[in-house]
């Protein structure tokens, strides 16, 4: 392993050309020259060992007041991701990020995958795409940053034979519906719940047998009830929280459906938007923890991971877009509200290096070193291998 001297000068960051500081603040040290935030070495020493994975980390949400647009702009020129962009991936403390991509049409999709196989084929020497479980470890010897291609909707499925198809692209994890009615089921936005469709209970049963992970985070109750029943071997919520400690908010998972999920042998990715989190201001990094502890004591730590739902700098959403989210009907269903600031993120856990953050505050929660590895990746690892192909 990699001593702590070692580590704190340049190991680490030593292939992206960036320098730590070692700051001994009490036992706490700053990792980067010029940063705000020192980390306790026990934090840093769990996010060196861990294969840290957030299952739903969408890379780089798209930047409209920028000319070219970021990110679109990296799949367009060859040569336009740098290796100062690659260095906030690098240095981020995240090894795995999950791209939950939402294109919808088979058309779309089909070009989201083409984008992504050509950005990181373009960039081999930086990323590595997740294929298999091998590949979390493949990642960590290389030193390369993992991207899992991923969607957060099964309407690119046209029949039941494209999921192979998909498959074959590179797509390990599937969401059965997103926020509204469709083939497969209901999202938690529809007017009314239908359930799980025979459709939808077709897409389950090809994807268990292709090997395609389930994601129930966006399905209405009585689509997550049904799914539960239909699918064979472990489900996912990539990024869920805890109905109990924001009541009434159906986007929220209740304890039933925790429970049928830890049944299953799956596990559930806390996000980190403030109102997926609390109903009420103020919203603290503490009140997320609070879900991992809900989580943990009902149905096991080795059930909790992270889905934060944002890009790598801490955006919730594209920046200056020509659509914003809140046009969705019934969109008041999520009962969004903002810091005084107007974010609605949750300080601490927006910006690049937040994997060191939920590390010191797991620590601080009183969890061992075997529990806050797995809830930083080891169970979206241990899980994945479970589903997937070997």
């Amino acid at each position: 392993m990699t001593s702590r001297r070692d580590f704190l000068g340049n190991a680490l960051l030593g292939a992206v050309g960036l320098r730590t500081a070692p700051a001994i603040l009490r036992g706490r040290f700053q990792l980067f020259t010029g940063s705000r935030s020192d980390y306790s070495a026990r934090a840093i020493r769990l996010i060196e060992e861990t294969v840290t994975v957030d299952l739903l980390n969408q890379f780089r949400f798209p930047d409209f007041t920028t000319t070219p647009v970021v990110p679109q702009e990296w799949f367009n020129r060859p040569g336009a991701f740098t290796a100062d962009d690659y260095a906030t991936y690098r240095a981020s403390g995240t090894r795995v990020f999950a791209l939950g991509s939402g294109p919808g049409r088979y058309e779309d999709s089909v070009k989201f995958f083409a984008d992504w196989n050509g950005f990181i084929a373009g960039y081999d020497e930086w990323f590595l795409r997740i294929d298999d479980v091998r590949d979390f470890a493949r990642a960590k010897s290389s030193g390369r940053v993992g991207i899992m291609l991923t969607c957060q909707t099964a309407d690119h499925f046209r029949t039941v034979d494209d999921i192979a198809t998909f498959f074959a692209l590179g797509q390990r994890v599937s969401q059965i519906t997103y926020n509204s009615t469709t083939r497969t089921g209901s999202g938690f936005l529809a007017d009314d719940d239908a359930g799980l469709t025979a459709y939808g209970a077709a897409v389950i049963a090809r994807m268990n047998a292709v090997g395609m992970a389930v994601d129930l985070s966006h399905c209405a109750d009585r689509t997550t009830l049904d799914a539960f029943t239909v699918a064979k071997g472990p489900v996912l919520l990539s990024h869920g929280s805890c109905r109990a400690l924001v009541p009434g908010h159906l986007r929220c998972k209740t304890d039933e459906m925790i429970r049928k999920l830890a049944a299953t042998g799956g596990v559930m990715g806390i996000p980190f938007l403030r109102f997926l989190i609390r109903g009420e201001e103020p919203v603290t990094i503490e009140h997320a923890l609070d879900h991992f502890d809900y989580a943990a004591k009902l149905v096991g730590v080795e059930h909790v991971a992270v889905g934060s739902d944002l890009d790598v700098h801490g955006n919730s959403a594209a920046i200056g877009g020509p659509r914003a989210p809140s046009d969705q009907p019934n969109f008041e269903r999520y009962h969004v509200h903002r810091d005084a600031d107007g974010r609605t993120t949750i300080r601490g856990l927006d910006h690049p290096k937040r994997m060191y953050d939920l590390a010191d505050g797991l620590i601080r929660r009183g969890y061992s070193d075997t529990d806050i590895k797995g809830m930083l990746g080891e169970n979206w690892i241990r899980v994945l291998a479970r589903i997937w192909p070997s």
